[in-house]
C-alpha cells in the first residue's frame, strides 16, 4: 500500500552546498542552498533568488565556489543559510569561515569544508538557475584515500531531509556500483 502526498519538493539526497562568493570589496560570503547539483558534463546548476546577497556577488564577480557541508560542519553551514549578508556582512567570520582566495576564480575557498568545486559563471536564467563552468575541484588532503582520491567517508558531507527540515549524515557506503555495464545475471 502507499500513501500520496500530493506536489512536494521531496527528492533525495538533497546535497547541503555551501556557496561562496566575494562581493566587490572582496568580503568573503557563504550561502547554504540545498536546490543544486550537476547540469552537464562540465557543469553545475544551483537555484538562486535575485535577492541574495551571493546572487548580486556572483554577477558582479562572474565566479562562485561550491562546498559540501560536512557532519562537523554543520552548525556554521545551517547558520550561513538563515542569516543574510544583506542583513549582516560579517555572517562569514561569524561563522567561524576563513577564506583562501581560489587560484581559478574570483571566489573563496572556505578553509573548514574540505572539498571545493571553483566555478566560473556561464549565465543565470531567468527562473533563477545559476549555471557555472567547473573549473577545478580541489580537496584538503584529510580526505584523501591511499590513492590521492576523495573519500567520501572521510568527507562525511550532509544532505538535507526537507520531508522533516533536518540534515543526515551521507557518508557511508553501502555497495559498489557496476563499471563494467555487465546485467546482474
Amino acid at each position: 500500500m502507499r500513501k500520496n502526498f500530493g506536489v512536494k519538493t521531496w527528492l533525495y539526497p538533497m546535497p547541503v552546498l555551501i556557496i561562496g562568493t566575494y562581493d566587490e570589496n572582496g568580503v568573503p560570503n557563504a550561502m547554504n542552498a540545498a536546490w543544486g547539483g550537476i547540469y552537464d558534463t562540465n557543469q553545475v546548476m544551483v537555484c538562486l533568488a535575485d535577492e541574495h546577497k551571493t546572487t548580486e556577488n556572483i554577477k558582479k564577480t562572474g565566479a562562485f565556489t561550491i562546498s559540501f557541508a560536512t557532519a562537523k560542519t554543520v552548525v556554521p553551514c545551517d547558520y550561513v543559510g538563515i542569516v543574510s549578508a544583506n542583513e549582516l556582512s560579517d555572517k562569514f567570520a561569524r561563522a567561524g569561515f576563513h577564506a583562501t582566495k581560489s587560484e581559478y576564480v574570483n571566489a573563496p575557498i572556505i578553509e573548514e569544508l574540505p572539498m571545493t568545486v571553483e566555478c566560473k559563471l556561464i549565465k543565470f536564467n531567468e527562473d533563477g538557475i545559476c549555471i557555472g563552468q567547473i573549473v577545478n575541484v580541489s580537496a584538503d588532503d584529510s580526505i584523501l584515500d591511499i590513492n590521492g582520491n576523495i573519500d567520501t567517508q572521510k568527507l562525511d558531507p550532509i544532505i538535507y531531509d526537507s520531508v522533516t527540515h533536518a540534515y543526515l549524515s551521507f557518508g557511508n557506503k553501502v555497495g559498489q556500483a557496476f563499471s563494467d555495464g555487465k546485467k546482474i545475471k
